[in-house]
């Protein structure tokens, strides 16, 4: 299992047919997104669709709330192959099955949202019995029998997309608003599919929270296999936002999932126009065009598929979070949030005001340093020395030479070298900070380093490094042979990236650490990256634990990516939402087009802001509305006068 766990391999998938462009088994990554026009807008929605294609789209999908949209879909299609596009078009459908019968006779694949094609959402805990489910199951399959019916009959593929946010009333009674829920709304469609003989499937499982996407998939996956299926799966974390933070929690998501083999289409869920999220996507999956394929398309049988993908013996749940349990040396590890270590060698180590990139602002009058919500907690100088005092809650490490011949060793700390490591040599009273390599042989599993491991001081907290192709996987198996060891040293993973850009040192780096940290794997991060800027690297470093839920130093935003059915400008609104509240510490604010990305889709946030009608907004407390219709011009001051009636709100300082 050591050999597997270090190799790349793809969790092989039935083909489906998508047009002219089909998916899964060893096929590439597909490349998709969805257009932001009005669907009854012909001439812009072709116009989109067309830059989405230039951009790297492969397959384009369009909402279709009702039956007219969906017919309209014929229009779309006509004018892309008269302007000599054969793009593969999607229709998505949510409470409409009349509209996805339609667009299921015109487009090559629809999307149904399994938690509202038959059920209308209520929020009601309802108690069944066994012959009530059953019941239920029943009625839902005698009204989408004939969409399955149609899709055969035109050879149209379907993706089955649960979406964390809107289980249906039923699933949520008997499952609860859980992955294992996320997972058996999905298999109910795909076992009705399959009793029709219907196998042109593609199944989804999304979240805005990241562990659950990371967990239902893993969860799906298990399911299909010890059920004979392996369609493929389509890849996305919903609501992901704006920006750098959109970006980096969609990596952490999708990421953690390609690590993992999983995933045949990718969508990345920008709150931006779309044709800015088909590169993110593709520089997503390109990284594993460059990974060598554990599989070969004879050998690889199912058996040993479900070997690879149902890893026996793990000493932790792959379906669950728990945190890796680590004895705390200082405020690393432990039940402290993860830290981040900054490289500031390459600094003007004379100027105390360069810390201000580091989170640590320098004012001159009071000779005190101002702490920001990210400032980082290690500095690394190697055998640079500065010349003025630093922020007394800042540890510096040092070099061990360096450190050793330092007169004042006051928060200063040593990183030792495993290989040098010897009885004999002096250790820091209060934390040492020892390199360990891992690589693709699997040697940090062997017995003799994790002997040597036994043997370090109590004070001791492990920096994990690694050169190998696939240095996620070879992390993780250090991280696994330290659980199986029962060794509970505190562990920094660093991230190295030598000629990374800013643009994909977040995705690469949100994939590596954020799969880690996913797993509950990591006391703390050093990203290296010497062609990114400090405040680049720092921002991505805490951006990466937020996006994981394992620090939370700021404000978050599920905001949805936008869409034919969106009431207001989503780009212009969420940023307006922002300006004004992104010193909120803590608070998940929800910001959605409308009611189907409404409190089903915002299940993880504080407070909602939702379209409900032109100018009309209607504001949430979790899920519970609690004002409706507001004037979208005093929308945003009445959302703050709710978070302050809550005691959520502090001042800027």
């Amino acid at each position: 299992m050591e050999k597997i766990a270090l190799q790349y391999a793809r969790f092989l998938t039935r083909e489906v047919s998508v047009g002219n462009i089909p998916m899964g088994g060893f096929n590439p990554i597909r490349i998709q997104s969805m257009t932001t026009t009005d669907t009854m807008d012909t001439k812009g929605t072709v116009e989109q669709t067309i830059r989405m294609v230039n951009s790297g789209c492969e397959y384009v999908r369009i909402t279709a709330p009702s039956v007219r949209e969906a017919e309209n879909l014929l229009n779309i299609k006509k004018e892309l192959r008269l302007r000599g596009f054969d793009v593969p078009l999607v229709a998505d459908i949510h409470f409409t099955p009349n509209a996805a019968e339609t667009a299921a006779r015109i487009v090559e694949k629809v999307r149904v949202n399994p938690g509202n094609y038959a059920d209308k959402k209520r929020f009601d805990h309802i108690e069944y019995t066994h012959l009530a489910y059953q019941a239920e199951l029943e009625r839902i399959y005698k009204k989408f029998t004939p969409l399955v019916k149609i899709c055969k009959e035109y050879g149209t593929a379907m993706r089955i997309g649960t979406n964390h946010g809107s289980l249906s009333d039923r699933i949520m009674s008997q499952y609860g608003d859980t992955p294992r829920g996320m997972v058996e709304s999905a298999m109910e469609f795909i076992r009705m599919c399959e009793d029709q003989n219907y196998y042109n499937l593609v199944i989804s499982m999304k979240a805005s929270n990241t562990q659950v996407m990371v967990q239902a998939y893993r969860l799906l996956v298990d399911t299909m296999t010890k059920e004979g299926m392996n369609y493929p799966l389509h890849l996305g974390v919903t609501e992901a936002g704006d920006g750098e933070d959109g970006r980096i929690k969609s990596a952490v998501g999708i990421g953690t999932l390609l690590e993992d083999g999983l995933g045949d289409t990718i969508r990345v869920s920008l709150t931006e126009d779309p044709e800015f999220e088909a590169p993110v996507a593709k520089a997503l999956a390109d990284r594993y065009k460059k990974r060598v394929l554990l599989q070969e398309a004879a050998a690889f049988t199912p058996e040993m598929q479900k070997e690879h993908i149902l890893v026996k013996d793990l000493p932790y749940s792959p379906y669950a979070y728990n945190r890796r349990l680590t004895q705390p040396v200082q405020h690393i590890g432990g039940h402290h949030h993860p830290i981040v270590m900054l490289d500031v060698t390459s600094q003007n180590l004379k100027d105390p005001y360069f810390l201000s990139v580091a989170g640590y602002k320098y004012d001159a009058g009071l000779d005190k340093y101002n702490m920001a919500d990210q400032a980082c907690d290690l500095v690394f100088l190697g055998d640079q020395l500065p010349s003025f005092s630093f922020p007394g809650n800042l540890k510096q490490i040092y070099n061990y030479n360096t450190w050793l011949a330092l007169k004042d060793k006051t928060n200063c700390h040593p990183l030792i070298s495993l290989e040098d490591d010897h009885t004999e040599l002096v250790k820091d009273a209060f934390l040492n900070i020892y390199a360990v390599q891992t690589a693709d042989s699997g040697t940090a599993g062997t017995a003799a380093l994790l002997d040597k491991l036994r043997l370090l001081p109590q004070n001791a907290v492990l920096l994990l490094e690694t050169d190998a192709i696939n240095g996620m996987a070879a992390q993780r198996a250090f991280f696994i042979a330290l659980l199986h060891a029962q060794i509970q040293l505190p562990v920094i993973i660093k991230g190295k990236y030598p000629s990374t850009n800013a643009e994909d040192l977040m995705l690469f780096a949100a994939t590596d650490l954020g799969a880690l940290l996913t797993d509950g794997f990591g006391d703390g991060i050093w990203i290296e990256a010497k062609m990114v800027e400090l405040p680049a690297i720092n921002a991505t470093s805490f951006g990466i634990l937020q996006a994981t839920r394992t620090r939370i130093s700021k404000a978050e935003y599920i905001s949805c990516p936008s869409c034919g059915r969106t009431l207001f400008d989503l780009q212009e609104t969420t940023q307006l939402i922002r300006s004004r509240t992104d010193h909120l510490k803590g608070i998940k604010i929800g910001i959605m087009g409308c009611i189907v990305n409404g409190p089903g889709e915002m299940a993880d946030a504080d407070y909602g802001y939702v379209g409900t009608g032109p100018g009309k907004i209607t504001l949430y407390r979790g899920k519970e509305v609690v004002r409706k219709n507001v004037n979208s011009t005093n929308a945003l001051d009445d959302l703050i006068s709710l978070i302050k009636e809550d005691g959520n709100w502090v001042e800027v300082k």
